[in-house]
């Protein structure tokens, strides 16, 4: 009996009968086995945040970093092969630049948006080439539609959200944003609630430690795409671990009631 997949697996240009290119599904595999990522859009900005999982104690704290910044008005978070990410990033920095030298206004967060998915979509289009390993959260804030939240996958769709997740955790991440009343959300807000969220879907017996890494771009950091500060940060994860408690002691509420 063959293997799904045999013969149709060997470039990102060939179908399957089925009209499936598994090398696309291969990449969004690598993306569902890594830290979880979430972004969710405000009434005033948009915040993301990473699980970001520590894989040796010897690793320097904050120097492993998931969320970076393409443009003064956008951010980037990564989810799935983080070497891929950061070519994206690069190319989404590149087209900012670009953008704004013929233009003189920094670029959209649509056109931003459309021409990073259409670099990644390049990539399923030849043999000689793979998909990225990487779904990104692009956060941006312009004149046009204010704060905006896009996720580009391996195949390069692209979309706009209001809440969104990717990584190991996605479902259940996404059953909570699907609870939250984005209209009337803050940013700070936000903030703790993705915090309580990281938390909960980080399995601490399975998975490597994890860190905390958030950023927003919103009307507090005057539209500039930064880390959030501190206090926030530190919030969050009181929030997070606060969670993480209750639901370990509601389980062995339950095992001593069996």
């Amino acid at each position: 009996m063959t293997a799904v997949g045999t013969g149709y697996d060997l470039g990102s240009n060939t179908y399957s009968p089925a009209g499936r290119v598994f090398q696309v599904e291969y990449a969004e595999k690598a993306v569902e086995h890594s830290g979880t990522v979430i972004g969710v859009r405000c009434k005033d900005g948009v915040v993301m945040a990473v699980e970001k999982l520590i894989r040796s104690k010897m690793l320097v704290p904050k120097s492993y970093r998931r969320i970076f910044t393409v443009a003064k008005s956008a951010g980037m978070a990564i989810g799935g092969v983080l070497p891929d990410g950061r070519q994206l990033v690069n190319r989404g920095r590149q087209e900012a630049l670009n953008y704004k030298r013929n233009f003189g206004i920094e670029i959209p967060g649509k056109v931003l948006s459309n021409r990073i998915a259409m670099f990644v979509h390049a990539y399923t289009e030849y043999w000689h080439l793979r998909p990225f390993g990487v779904s990104v959260l692009l956060a941006t804030y312009d004149e046009n539609i204010g704060p905006a939240l896009f996720m580009i996958d391996p195949s390069g769709e692209n979309h706009q959200y209001n809440g969104v997740a990717v990584g190991k955790g996605q479902q259940q991440a996404r059953v909570e944003l699907e609870k939250l009343d984005f209209e009337k959300l803050t940013c700070a807000e936000a903030a703790v609630k993705l915090g309580e969220i990281i938390y909960s879907v980080h399995d601490e017996l399975k998975d490597k430690p994890l860190e905390l890494e958030m950023s927003w771009i919103c009307d507090a950091s005057d539209r500039k795409h930064v880390l959030v500060p501190d206090e926030i940060l530190e919030a969050a994860k009181a929030a997070g671990s606060k969670v993480k408690e209750d639901e370990e002691s509601d389980d062995e509420d339950e095992e001593m009631a069996t």
